[in-house]
């Protein structure tokens, strides 16, 4: 014989499920995700969200969200570690190689011609670190490190625990499918003894590097202007209206000839006055 199921599971929208998770719990998550962060989730979204929630739900040992939403209001600690819970973390190396390309092709001789002094990059929603690692990897491969003495690259996100894998610089050895060979020795070595099975990005290329916690939707610390600003599959969580203010705001800091990447399912929207798009989710300053 089957179990029955009690009336708050016969009531959650997941029925069936370990946990208690009413329709009028889900709305309450949505609304409190996008006032913190800015963050819009979908209703799509309810099994991830439900998948999330039970984790956290059984580390602190709830029965249900309402019972956890108690100590959710109260304590600032717990609202840091469920936004980190509910943002999504899913990168690799060299992703939308195409920015790296268009780099490598483009922009690197450009500055060479130019006799640049100092280059400036942002990466903007920088997970676990395989994409700033990626640019500096790129960076390394184009001798730029020989012809550009002054590069600093700031990598931010909001979630802290992604941001103290990022700091580590260490990775699984399935990380290396997705690193062109003719990337990886410059930048990367792999690990011996209790390292064993991992790589390293090398410790002079992390001395260009800066991570640090940063919320989009809150003031920007920032006051130099960045060559290059990279924040890639990060605005498909907002709305459109925090979309176009965003992308005003990175205009505002990108130098002069400063190109901006996207994710390849987004846009610059209504900010084509101010930017000329490239192709391929790349678009410059103009």
């Amino acid at each position: 014989m089957g179990r029955v199921l009690s009336r708050a599971e016969a009531e959650s929208p997941l029925t069936g499920r370990e946990f208690e998770l009413t329709e009028q719990d889900f709305k309450y998550i949505q609304y409190f995700v996008h006032k913190s962060v800015g963050i819009f989730l979908s209703d799509k979204k309810k099994a991830m969200v439900y998948g999330r929630i039970s984790r956290i739900l059984r580390e602190h040992g709830f029965r249900s969200f309402s019972e956890y939403r108690e100590l959710l209001e109260i304590n600032d600690a717990e609202k840091v570690n469920f936004i980190n819970n509910l943002t999504t973390n899913k990168t690799h190396f060299f992703r939308e190689f195409h920015h790296f390309e268009y780099l490598e092709g483009v922009m690197i001789p450009k500055w060479f011609n130019e006799g640049k002094k100092q280059l400036r990059f942002w990466s903007a929603g920088c997970s676990t670190g395989e994409e700033p690692y990626s640019y500096l990897a790129m960076l390394k491969k184009a001798q730029v490190f020989d012809r550009i003495r002054d590069v600093r690259m700031l990598a931010t996100d909001l979630d802290t625990n992604v941001l103290a894998h990022a700091k580590q610089g260490v990775y699984g050895e399935e990380s290396l499918e997705s690193i062109p060979s003719e990337y990886l020795k410059g930048a990367f070595v792999k690990g011996k003894g209790q390292m064993a099975g991992k790589i390293k990005i090398k410790r002079q290329l992390q001395q260009h590097l800066t991570f640090n916690q940063l919320n989009l939707l809150a003031d920007w610390p920032m006051d130099q202007q960045f060559d290059v600003i990279s924040c890639r599959n990060v605005m498909i969580y907002f709305d459109k209206p925090t979309q176009e203010t965003l992308i005003r705001r990175f205009y505002e800091l990108l130098a002069d000839d400063g190109v901006l990447f996207i994710g390849h399912s987004e846009s610059v929207g209504n900010c084509t006055d101010i930017f000329r798009h490239l192709g391929h989710t790349i678009y410059l300053k103009q």
